[in-house]
């Protein structure tokens, strides 16, 4: 399936270097059931037995070659059914060093968005109490004022929706240094997130509006968040291996997996510190895990201990967005959406190292969780992580085969429309970090058969899909499916795996291929001049020659070479400083480098500067005896030293901001 995009801190890394764990109303026709296509059905392919014998042959089958061929240390299991636990193991390591193998049981694992299960459950609990009203301003239980921007106010449900509209940030939301971990109060009142979309409109996933409601429920209990959870969720669901405290508790300590990069790595990364705690703090074993799975197929409660009454649990599990048919959406915190003919209702989680899935199918009363403490080896972990859940769905829910419906007669004119370069709804658009941004889009090309190719932003290689009603595409022998809408002029494509964001289409001037290519031919214009500099003077000492050019020639060179090598220097010092984020260190974004942050704004004074004397050397070079050559050279370089301002201002590394 899905597994819901990927949602969380490593989530967002992974759509910043290519892609969450969304959509605004795809066009009429592709909302109108008279016109989706209904597929020829086949024999239904028989489902095996979900009991604990089947599901122990097959995982103990699949889930060791999945690590051992991803390179994962470890992972935990647990599967529910009829109000009860029916299959609950670990395997491989949960401390490779020491040898420590992975215990369901009691080996707790950092479960990252899917955190948010507990702190939108709460929100659910304290709404069921009267406390609460998610269609009311949220700025009515703060004790500070989120601005409205659109002129519109943001609501519970637009939080639960992730449709509050906040840009992204990466800023303090993860540190090792204990030193560094600031209250999620004190996060939410330093690093106010813009407003990028009007509320209730624009899909985009926000660990900022997560760590905000988790706030309100700390306001309005009068409880500090953390300990809210444990005396109204762990505590009445006996969920003993589960804190939401940082850094962990003494008790906790010897119990926490450790987490890889991946399994051949020689230690393993420091304890990650979620700064915005209700967003991804927990900690939990499988076990437990379990027990907040049944309690919510369950009607909200297990054993005799409620957590939510049977109405507020059935309203949680229905949608709280509108989609059109086929199309994932949200659920009051819950993504939900239709595998195999079944609704599943679930959430992803990851911090850097590890990586979650909790899924459960409330008609059917199952549920399974599970989690990895490592990456992997080219980033294999969702990959295993997406194929445990569709082996688990195929197997025991197996879906009616289909027949592919035939080409729409308007699929190449369509496909035409469609097709271009896409950016995410969930972004940094303001700050330096934009610029990865700026050259990491979607690109949606348009075949010569009608069909339509995007790429696979979870495991890798193209989508094929092809058009089964105007403007709605479903992926060739799947059924994930793509709506081209419009939504405030804005071209916008639809996903129906991922309720949580859109494509939006990048503009010209905000184009990958248009700032590729001029950083590209800066750069090259600018290295060249730089090592032909050295080498001209050793070819003509060689020589025992001269360069022939006046002083006033050689002047203007030496100025232009400066101006070139501080435009090298300063590439350099932003690569070096985006450089991290490519290796997924999100915990290096932090205020202390706000010197080194602002520095390099600074710089880009004299970047502008740079590209000044450049242009005015071209302009002498033209009116003095130098040779044609260095004329033509010098305008390149003036061009260059400009390009280089280009993507310094597009690309936000000519801004202010520090709140990125």
């Amino acid at each position: 399936m899905k597994l819901f995009k990927i949602a969380g801190m490593a989530g967002l890394v992974a759509m910043t270097a290519a892609l969450c764990a969304g959509q605004p109303a795809p066009s009429a026709q592709a909302q109108s059931p008279a016109t989706q296509s209904v597929p020829a059905t086949a024999e239904q392919p028989e489902a095996h037995p979900l009991d604990a014998a089947d599901l122990s042959a097959w995982l103990d089958g699949m889930v060791p070659y999945a690590l051992k061929s991803g390179d994962i240390a470890g992972a935990v299991v647990v599967v529910v059914k009829g109000g009860k636990v029916l299959f609950e193991k670990g395997y491989g390591y949960a401390d490779v060093a020491a040898k420590v193998p992975m215990d369901a049981g009691t080996t707790m694992m950092r479960i990252g968005s899917t955190s948010k299960l507990f702190t939108w459950t709460a929100v659910m609990q304290l709404v069921q109490q009267g406390k609460l009203d998610l269609d009311r301003n949220v700025n009515d239980y703060l004790d500070f004022k989120i601005p409205e921007t659109f002129g519109k106010p943001i609501t519970l449900r637009d939080l639960m929706n992730h449709r509050a509209g906040f840009e992204e940030g990466l800023k303090d939301i993860l540190a090792y240094d204990p030193t560094h971990l600031e209250s999620n109060e004190k996060y939410l009142k330093d690093h106010p997130r813009p407003m990028l979309f009007p509320p209730g409109k624009v899909p985009a996933y926000s660990n900022y509006g997560a760590a905000l409601a988790g706030y309100i429920v700390q306001r309005v209990s009068g409880e500090p968040y953390e300990q809210y959870v444990a005396q109204h969720i762990f505590e009445p669901l006996g969920m003993t291996h589960s804190t939401m405290v940082q850094p962990l508790p003494a008790k906790f300590a010897p119990l926490i997996a450790k987490g890889y990069r991946t399994a051949s790595d020689a230690a393993p990364t420091p304890f990650e510190l979620v700064i915005t705690s209700p967003a991804g703090s927990a900690s939990a074993s499988a076990a437990d895990m379990a027990r907040f799975m049944l309690a919510h197929l369950q009607q909200g409660s297990v054993d005799g201990h409620a957590i939510l009454d049977p109405a507020t649990t059935a309203l949680m599990h229905s949608p709280s967005e509108s989609e059109p048919p086929g199309f994932a959406t949200m659920a009051h915190g819950f993504f939900s959406a239709a595998q195999n003919g079944r609704t599943v209702i679930g959430h992803g989680g990851d911090t850097i190292v590890f990586h979650t899935e909790l899924d459960m199918l409330p008609q059917e009363g199952v549920g399974i969780f599970y989690s990895f403490n490592s990456r992997g080896k080219d980033q294999a972990v969702y990959g295993a992580r997406k194929e445990l859940f569709d082996g688990f769905m195929d197997r025991y829910f197996p879906a009616t085969a289909t027949v592919e419906p035939p080409v729409s007669s308007s699929a190449r004119s369509d496909a035409r429309q469609i097709a271009g370069r896409y950016q995410s709804s969930r972004r940094v658009e303001h700050g330096f970090l934009s610029a990865l941004y700026l050259l990491s889009q979607t690109v949606i090309t348009a075949n010569p058969d009608g069909t339509i190719t995007m790429p696979d932003e979870l495991v890798g290689g193209p989508i094929t899909f092809r058009e089964i009603a105007p403007q709605l595409w479903r992926e060739v022998g799947g059924t994930h499916k793509l709506a081209l809408s419009h939504v405030d002029g804005v071209k916008t494509v639809s996903d129906s795996e991922n309720p949580i964001s859109v494509l939006q289409e990048a503009s010209l001037l905000h184009s990958a291929p248009l700032n590729l290519t001029v950083l590209t031919l800066s750069l090259v214009v600018l290295l060249s001049t730089l090592l032909l500099w050295p080498l001209g003077a050793l070819l003509r000492r060689a020589d025992r020659a001269t360069s022939g050019a006046s002083t006033e020639v050689k002047r203007l060179r030496l100025y232009q070479r400066l101006a070139l090598a501080f435009d090298a220097v300063y590439l350099f010092a932003w690569y070096k400083l985006i450089q991290p984020i490519l290796n997924s260190d999100v915990a290096v974004y932090n205020s202390a480098l706000d010197g080194v942050v602002r520095s390099l704004q600074v710089s880009g004074l004299l970047a502008i500067a740079a590209a000044v004397v450049g242009v005015w050397v071209a302009w002498r070079m033209m009116r003095t005896d130098a040779s044609r050559l260095s004329r033509i050279w010098s305008v390149l370089v003036a061009l260059a030293l400009l390009g280089v301002v280009w993507v310094g201002l597009i690309g936000q590394l000519m801004s202010w901001n520090l709140n990125y």
